[in-house]
């Protein structure tokens, strides 16, 4: 099975094969990290398809100092946010809720934790989102979001700190 960075510079390469399964890893992760900034599922598709065409067309400028899923989370926020700023522009709003998905099948829970996500501010939810959904450093986390890693660090403690309210 190829790794990703493998996958990635096949893509540079345009091999179409290994560009569907960089899709099929990162497409429903994109989708979810999308949904945390837009809380609107069908904006979130549709950064979803902006994210992995600029991965397409600009796989070749992956300079290797990230890992890939870093680099991609990246292009998609960028995506969410061109986005967001086109939508200011235009008449969409994006008021649907956050919806994350359960694998666990635990109904109850998991519609506590989302409420209880939505009570954070979007800048707390993505934080969150980045470390425990998608497992990622605050090294990491802080390269994406382009803020320093202290601020990725402040960010989690006050959205730790406001689940374990709603949550207890």
């Amino acid at each position: 099975m190829a790794d990703d960075r493998e996958l990635l510079a096949r893509v540079a390469a345009h091999d179409e094969a290994a560009f569907r399964r960089l899709y099929e890893r990162y497409a429903t992760r994109v989708f979810c990290y999308a949904l945390t900034i837009l809380r609107n599922r069908h904006l979130a598709e549709e950064v979803v398809q902006d994210t992995m065409v600029a991965v397409w067309e600009g796989a070749a400028t992956f300079k290797g100092s990230s890992r890939v899923s870093t680099w991609i989370f990246g292009v998609a926020r960028n995506q969410a946010h061109a986005l967001l700023r086109r939508e200011a522009r235009g008449a969409r709003t994006a008021n649907e809720p956050l919806v994350l998905p359960d694998p666990a099948g635990q109904v109850e829970r998991a519609e506590r934790v989302r409420s209880a996500l939505e009570r954070l501010s979007p800048q707390q939810r993505e934080v969150v989102f980045l470390a425990f959904y998608e497992g990622l450093s605050y090294q990491e986390i802080a390269r994406i979001l382009g803020v320093p890693e202290g601020t990725v660090k402040s960010r989690m403690y006050h959205a730790k700190r406001a689940l374990a309210e709603v949550l207890a």
